[in-house]
């Protein structure tokens, strides 16, 4: 069986051990259309896709 060389220091072994703990999801709101959506995501609002408060995908004109 594998043995460590060196003890692994308590800060070492904290800092790997927090990553499941993330807190809930930030949410940004959108300048254009005030819409609440997490960050660095696209996010449809009335049929248009927007990200970065610029609309990507228009639905409304593809339909049309």
């Amino acid at each position: 069986m594998a043995h460590p060389k060196r003890k692994t220091s308590k800060t070492r072994r904290d800092k790997r051990r927090t990553h499941y703990k993330a807190a809930t999801p930030q949410l940004a709101t959108c300048p254009t259309t005030g819409e609440a959506h997490l960050y660095h995501r696209a996010h449809w609002h009335e049929g248009k896709l927007y990200y970065k408060g610029k609309v990507v995908i228009d639905n409304v004109e593809a339909v049309a």
